[in-house]
């Protein structure tokens, strides 16, 4: 069958439009999935993903993936940026079958995880963040995108995780998170999971924070009580 040129190019545009569609049918949010006492949490950032697993009595943790991904019809494709247990599977990609109706998420993976997107819940220090520099800004050495050293701050409707990794060898040195609040130049996080010690879960803590340009200046005193000055710049 031949179309004419004015049809044919309805149908590319049609065509690029679903292509489009294809590419950004999970919308951003924080997604959970409990199994008994085991959480399953998915974060979506525009195209990037991090997947949680830990448990939440006794607390425990388990893993964490993350990475940038695209979707290609009904599969998710991710590109790790690290992955707790790459020493034990070496994995740097991911595919995983997925279905999306409404509030619902399904990935249809071994098991099948039925995923709710939590209420979304703006704030001022929502986004992806990457450490920068020690503060104050005296034009020390920054560490930037480049830099395959990274920790990253992932905030979204009032959760929060750090990682700590290394894109080049795949080098996992930890992350935490849980809910948190900024408001009023007061950031406080609330632990819900540490990988590097589960003791640590239901801890809060408060610090300061101020917004310069693109950088979050994040002070007040670490976990032994001495004095922190941290710069995070956002991550483009």
């Amino acid at each position: 069958m031949k179309y004419s040129k004015p049809r044919f190019i309805g149908y590319f545009i049609v065509f690029l439009l679903f292509t489009v569609a294809l590419q950004a049918q999970i919308p951003s949010g924080i997604y959970v999935s409990d199994t008994g006492n085991e959480r399953h949490e998915l974060k979506i950032d525009g195209d990037y993903m991090i997947y949680n697993i830990y448990k939440t009595s006794p607390a425990t943790f388990i893993k964490t993936v993350g990475g940038f991904f695209t979707t290609d019809s009904d599969v998710l494709k991710v590109t790790l940026e690290f992955n707790s247990d790459y020493e034990k599977d070496q994995l740097k990609q991911l595919e995983i079958p997925f279905t999306i109706d409404n509030e619902l998420l399904t990935l249809n993976d071994e098991p099948s995880l039925v995923f709710l997107k939590l209420e979304s819940l703006q704030q001022d220090l929502d986004g992806q963040w990457l450490f920068a520099t020690r503060g104050p800004d005296t034009g020390q050495e920054r560490r930037g995108e480049e830099n395959p050293r990274k920790t990253l701050k992932f905030l979204m409707d009032g959760h929060f995780q750090w990682i700590a990794y290394h894109t080049e060898t795949m080098r996992f040195s930890g992350t935490g998170g849980g809910s948190y609040t900024a408001e009023n130049g007061v950031y406080t996080e609330n632990i819900e999971f540490f990988s590097r010690d589960n003791s640590r879960v239901g801890a809060s803590l408060n610090f300061n924070y101020e917004i310069k340009g693109n950088d979050w200046h994040h002070t007040g005193k670490n976990s032994k009580g001495e004095p922190m000055y941290e710069i995070w710049a956002k991550r483009n």
